[in-house]
C-alpha cells in the first residue's frame, strides 16, 4: 500500500511541477522566531528556496526520518549548485525554544533554522500549512509525543508552495523531484 502510494504521488509530484502555483490552498504568511532570536517570516531573508517540516526536536518517530532526509537532500542539491535552505517550525514550542533549538538542528545540518513563537503566531503558521497536531502522551526520556503533519513542504524564495514531499522518500528521489521545480543558482 505505502509503494502504490509512494508511486501515486512521484507521479502527481512531477505532473505537478509543471503548474504554478501550487494545486492546493496551502502556505500563507507567518512571523516566527529562529534559534538565535531573529525574526522570521515564509519568504527566505537571502531568496532561497526551503525544505520546510513541521516537527520538533526531541521526536523519536517521523522527525528522525524527516530531519536527516532534509539535511541530506540540501547538501545533495548545494552540490549540483542549487541554494536551499532546511526549516523546521515546532510544533511543540515549550519544548522547542529560541535557548534550545539550536544544537539538536545543528547535529542535523548547520543551515538548518528552527523556527518557534508565540501560540498565536505558531497557530497562524498551522492554519496555513494545514497542520493538525495531537499530544498522544507523555514519555519520560522524551516529553510529550505529538501526532502531527508529515509532509515536507518545498517553498521558493517567496514562500510559495511549490510541492509537497513525503518524508518516506529516498533522498535521491527527492532531489529529483526538487530539481524539477528549481534552477541552479548562478
Amino acid at each position: 500500500m505505502i509503494r502504490s502510494s509512494l508511486v501515486i504521488f512521484t507521479f502527481w509530484a512531477s505532473a505537478a511541477a509543471a503548474q504554478s502555483p501550487f494545486p492546493l490552498a496551502l502556505g500563507g504568511d507567518f512571523t516566527l522566531k529562529d534559534q538565535h532570536n531573529n525574526s522570521r517570516t515564509q519568504k527566505d531573508p537571502d531568496g532561497r528556496a526551503q525544505l520546510v517540516f513541521f516537527g520538533y526536536v526531541n521526536c523519536p518517530d517521523i522527525c528522525t526520518a524527516a530531519l536527516p532526509l532534509m539535511a541530506n537532500v540540501t547538501d545533495q542539491l548545494d552540490s549540483q549548485g542549487y541554494d536551499i535552505t532546511p526549516v523546521m517550525i515546532t510544533i511543540a514550542p515549550q519544548q522547542d525554544t529560541v535557548e534550545t533549538m539550536d544544537t539538536p538542528l545543528a547535529r542535523w545540518h548547520p543551515d538548518f533554522i528552527g523556527l518557534t513563537g508565540e501560540p498565536d503566531a505558531l497557530k497562524q503558521a498551522y492554519k496555513a500549512f494545514a497542520i493538525d497536531i495531537k499530544p498522544l502522551f507523555e514519555d519520560p526520556e522524551y516529553g510529550w509525543i505529538y501526532a502531527h503533519g508529515s509532509f515536507i513542504h518545498l517553498l521558493d524564495g517567496n514562500g510559495d508552495i511549490l510541492t509537497l514531499i513525503p518524508p518516506a522518500l529516498g533522498a535521491d528521489q527527492v532531489v529529483s523531484i526538487i530539481a524539477k521545480y528549481l534552477r541552479p543558482a548562478g
